[in-house]
């Protein structure tokens, strides 16, 4: 419903009462990501009206969707003029680069997100690179090259990192273990521009237990989610290419809400003052991938939204009001006065589901069985979804679905998420069938 502005009409000699207006927040995206947040934000006690733009099939059923761009600056003004959102929360991390949040920021629309300049952090890993050694944040040795004679001159032992510069959807990284696969990398990204870059970092290897911890920022403070672990290989035991994410549990055993806090002071606050320093304040998620090495936490990279399938995990967990946080953090300082964020004592699993040829390439039109067994207490969040010919729910992108289930403690939620990941059915699913196996006894 549309409420009219103006007066009060009288009713029974009366005035009508004044209807209360609804938080209303769009949010930009279209993947399992995005779909957590909604389900997150329909949460808040404040119960805002969702629209989500593109959105998916699966995000259709919980929030209302709008057909766009999210890199479109013009089409996503346009869209916020037209609906008045209270908050415009963006998802992806193209977008951001883009300076979406500068275009919303004009406009005068409040937006969850930081500005193009800051979103650097994300948008060239050689300005990552720069802002932490400027910061004093522990990370890997490196070298940026141009040149695939540059970058192997640049390596000293095997295995070593090699990362394109700009954004890669998760799939720009590249451990070679040897000079051939170093040199067939470098040849890939620099030579055949395969993600259209002209740098390439070139890293230390380190070894440890990977650690993803993301952080809310209101450009002064620095807030931590609570830990989690994603698998980015696209087999078990970590074999295969990279991918976007194949799954993810939450927390980190070992990493608990105070130690959590304590890494965000010695990685996230650090950059996030340096950031203010050079006049780019950062509102939004700061997302460290750390490597939990002998000598202490060390950053691989920084990205600068939610991470995927990190959120999937992270989200089920939280108590407090997402959308009271979000808007906080949109406030310089904001974050100050929100007091310790509440957390479900349980574990959560994510299992990620993908189409046949992922991550080189997809299979679409798939039809999908199996949505309507799965459990009510488990969260089942729509990536690449849509809709064949007859109606019928299909795969349309890589990777597919997330399922996520609670328990507690990781074997059970573990149990869970399987159990409800295997019934759901389309040709050539892959999933990784190891997921939180370490940390579930």
């Amino acid at each position: 419903m549309r409420w009219r502005e103006g007066r009060s009409r009288l009713h029974h000699g009366r005035p009508a009462p004044v209807p209360q207006v609804r938080d209303r927040v769009l949010v930009l995206g279209a993947g399992a990501r995005e779909h957590a947040i909604v389900q997150a934000l329909a949460r808040s006690p404040r119960a805002p009206e969702l629209i989500c733009a593109p959105g998916n099939v699966g995000i259709a059923r919980d929030a209302a969707v709008r057909v766009l761009r999210p890199d479109d600056r013009g089409e996503v003004v346009g869209l916020a003029r037209e609906l008045r959102p209270t908050l415009v929360v963006v998802g992806p991390e193209a977008p951001l680069v883009a300076g979406i949040a500068d275009a919303l920021a004009e406009a005068g629309i409040r937006c969850f997100g930081p500005t193009g300049e800051a979103a650097r952090l994300e948008g060239s890993k050689s300005y990552c690179k720069e802002v932490m050694v400027a910061a004093g944040v522990p990370t890997a040795a490196h070298s940026v090259v141009r040149t695939v004679s540059e970058g192997l001159a640049a390596i000293h032992r095997y295995p070593v990192v090699i990362k394109a510069d700009g954004l890669a959807a998760g799939k720009g990284v590249v451990i070679a273990e040897n000079e051939a696969q170093a040199t067939a990398a470098l040849r890939e990204l620099l030579v055949e521009r395969r993600f259209a870059t002209e740098r390439v970092v070139v890293e230390e290897h380190l070894v440890g237990e990977e650690l993803s911890l993301l952080a809310l920022c209101d450009g002064v403070n620095a807030v931590a989610l609570a830990s989690a672990r994603d698998y980015k290989r696209i087999y078990n035991g970590d074999l295969g290419p990279n991918t976007g994410g194949m799954g993810s549990f939450s927390p980190v055993p070992a990493v608990d809400e105070r130690r959590a806090q304590e890494i965000c002071a010695a990685v996230h606050q650090p950059v996030l003052d340096e950031l203010a320093r050079r006049g780019t304040p950062f509102h939004g998620v700061l997302y460290a991938g750390l490597m939990m090495t002998e000598d202490g936490p060390k950053v691989l990279e920084f990205n600068v939204r939610f991470g995927d399938p990190e959120t999937q995990a992270i989200l089920p967990r939280l108590r407090s009001d997402l959308l009271k946080l979000l808007e906080a953090a949109c406030e310089p300082g904001g974050l100050a006065g929100v007091g310790p964020l509440l957390w479900a004592d349980q574990m959560a699993v994510t299992v990620v589901l993908a189409s046949a040829g992922y991550p080189e390439s997809f299979s679409s039109g798939d039809v999908i069985t199996g949505l309507d067994r799965v459990p009510e207490n488990v969260f089942v969040t729509h990536a690449g979804t849509g809709r064949g010919r007859g109606g019928e729910l299909v795969t349309a992108a890589g990777r597919v679905l997330s399922v996520t289930a609670l328990g507690p403690d990781a074997a059970t939620a573990r149990a869970a998420a399987y159990s409800a990941a295997d019934m759901i059915r389309f040709d050539g699913r892959q999933m990784r069938r190891d997921i939180a196996l370490r940390v579930a006894p």
